[in-house]
C-alpha cells in the first residue's frame, strides 16, 4: 500500500538534512530545498532546478510541496480579509489578513478548535479536532495573495499555541532562521491562556512576542470563565514571566476582554494593576464580540475609557485594540473553521 506523501513546507533545516540523509542525497541538498521552498516559494518539486532530474523524481514519489489554496475569501467593509483552509478529516481552519496603514498582519491558527474551552469564544465552543502542522500553519502565509505585504504574524487564530508547541515552534523557527525568511521574532507575536509547561519550553527556546491572554485578574472569576485557570492558575504564570528579562527586544503583552458587568469596573482594574506590578508589559483592551454562542455582552465605550485611562496613570500602558471584520465573524473570538 502506498504511503502518505511527506510535506516539504514546514520542514526545518534539520529535518530536511535527516530526509536527504535517509535518501542517499548529499547534505547540503537540504539547503538548496529550503531555499526554493522559503525564499523563493515554489509550489511544486519540478521547479527546483539545481537538483538533479533523479532527485526530483524520487522526491516526487516520497514527497509534495504541501501547499494548499485557501477554499472561500471573506472580505469586510473595513478591508479584512477572512481565509478558510481545508486540513485534515474534512475540517476547515481560518486565518485572517488584517491590512492597516503601516502594518500587514496575518492572524493564523494551530489548532482544529480548541481543548481550552474558554466560555466567551466562538472557536472554544466547536471542541477540539486536531492539531496543524507546521506545515498547515505556514500555509496560511505562503497561500494568500497578500504574502509579499505581511510585516507580522499572529499566532491568535484557532486553537492554543502551547498545546500544539512543536508545529508553532517549528513554523517560527522557519519564519526567523536564514535559512527560511529571516525575519526579526520582533514581526511575531505567539499567544497563550498560561499553559505552564508549554509556555517556560517557549520562553526558553524563542525570542517571539508572547502575548497572555488574562481577561479577569481575580482568580474564581477568571476560572468561571477560563477552565485553565484551574490547571494553570495566573499567579503561577505571572510568577513564572517575572523570572524573566522583558527589557529587551521580547515584549510582553496581556489581553484583556471587556464584559459588561463582569470584569469592566475600576476595582478590577484596581486588581490587574496590582497583580501586574513590577513587569514591564502592556494590556491590550479587546470590545468583546457578541455571538449567538457566547451569552455575555460588551462593555459600554465609557466604561473602557475609563478602565483604559485608569491603568494608564496607574504606570500600566494600556492600549484597544481595533475591532476588525466584525461583520464577516473574522473579529477576536469569532473564528470557528466553518465551511
Amino acid at each position: 500500500m502506498e504511503g502518505k506523501k511527506i510535506n516539504l513546507l514546514g520542514k526545518t533545516l534539520v529535518q530536511l538534512q535527516d530526509l536527504c540523509a535517509a535518501e542517499g542525497f548529499p547534505r547540503f541538498t537540504a539547503k538548496q530545498i529550503c531555499d526554493w521552498l522559503y525564499k523563493k516559494r515554489v509550489d511544486n518539486i519540478d521547479a527546483i532546478t539545481n537538483l538533479s532530474l533523479a532527485q526530483r523524481a524520487r522526491l516526487n514519489e516520497i514527497a509534495c510541496i504541501g501547499r494548499e489554496t485557501p477554499v472561500r475569501c471573506q472580505v469586510s467593509k473595513d478591508g479584512t480579509k477572512k481565509y478558510l483552509f481545508p486540513v485534515l478529516d474534512g475540517h476547515f481552519i481560518e486565518a485572517v489578513y488584517i491590512p492597516e496603514e503601516d502594518r500587514a498582519t496575518l492572524c493564523v491558527s494551530c489548532q482544529v478548535g480548541c481543548k481550552m474551552g474558554c466560555r466567551f469564544c466562538v472557536t472554544g465552543q466547536q471542541g477540539f479536532h486536531g492539531n496543524l502542522s507546521a506545515g498547515d500553519i505556514l500555509n496560511q502565509l505562503f497561500s494568500i495573495p497578500e504574502f509579499g505585504q505581511l510585516t507580522n504574524v499572529v499566532f491568535m487564530g484557532m486553537g492554543e499555541p502551547m498545546d500544539n508547541l512543536d508545529a508553532v515552534l517549528a513554523a517560527t523557527q522557519v519564519l526567523t532562521a536564514d535559512w527560511g525568511l529571516g525575519w526579526s521574532p520582533k514581526r511575531i507575536t505567539v499567544s497563550t491562556v498560561g499553559i505552564i509547561p508549554g509556555l517556560k519550553r517557549f520562553l526558553e527556546e524563542s525570542l517571539c512576542h508572547l502575548a497572555v491572554s488574562l481577561h479577569n485578574p481575580i482568580p474564581q472569576e477568571r476560572l468561571q470563565m477560563m477552565p485553565v485557570q484551574k490547571a494553570f492558575p495566573l499567579n503561577d504564570v505571572l510568577a513564572l514571566l517575572r523570572k524573566y528579562d522583558w527589557s529587551g527586544q521580547r515584549r510582553l503583552s496581556f489581553e484583556y476582554t471587556m464584559f459588561r458587568g463582569l470584569n469592566d469596573d475600576l476595582a478590577h482594574a484596581q486588581k490587574l494593576v496590582d497583580a501586574l506590578k513590577g513587569l514591564d508589559c502592556r494590556v491590550n483592551l479587546i470590545r468583546f464580540h457578541e455571538s449567538p454562542e457566547a451569552p455575555f455582552k460588551t462593555s459600554m465605550p465609557s466604561v473602557i475609557a475609563a478602565f483604559q485611562s485608569y491603568l494608564n496613570s496607574h504606570g500600566v500602558i494600556c492600549t484597544l485594540r481595533a475591532s476588525r471584520g466584525q461583520d464577516i465573524d473574522a473579529a477576536c473570538g469569532l473564528l470557528a473553521g466553518k465551511e
